[in-house]
């Protein structure tokens, strides 16, 4: 069993910065793709970006380049660094870890951007 702690949402203003970060509880913390998500109320949860066990990153086409994610797996934590912010990116913010047939979601951090 794994658990996914995130942390370090808030509120921020406009073209301000974040760092969520997300602390795995467990085993095999490096051979699990990690994710984040995020969702507003009324819509379905949508992918925010994505790194592999090698290291390989994916992202949604509307985040630009203004958000990173990376992990330490010494640290069993994922990060999605969050530059930029716009009034739009207010929503919560999921950590998700799958390995094979296993699929762990985190309880979620609330960000809000400020206009």
């Amino acid at each position: 069993q794994v658990q996914l702690v995130e942390s370090g949402g808030g509120l921020v203003q406009a073209g301000g910065s974040l760092r969520l970060s997300c602390a795995a509880s467990g085993s095999f913390f490096s051979a699990y793709t990690m994710g984040w998500y995020r969702q507003v109320p009324g819509k379905q949860r949508e992918l925010v970006a994505g790194i592999t066990s090698t290291g390989s990153r994916n992202y949604a086409d509307w985040v630009k380049g203004r958000f990173t994610i990376s992990r330490n797996n010494a640290l069993n934590t994922v990060y999605l660094q969050m530059n930029s912010l716009k009034p739009e990116d207010t929503a919560v913010y999921y950590c998700n870890g799958i390995l094979y047939r296993s699929n762990y979601w985190g309880q979620g951090t609330q960000v809000t951007v400020s206009s």
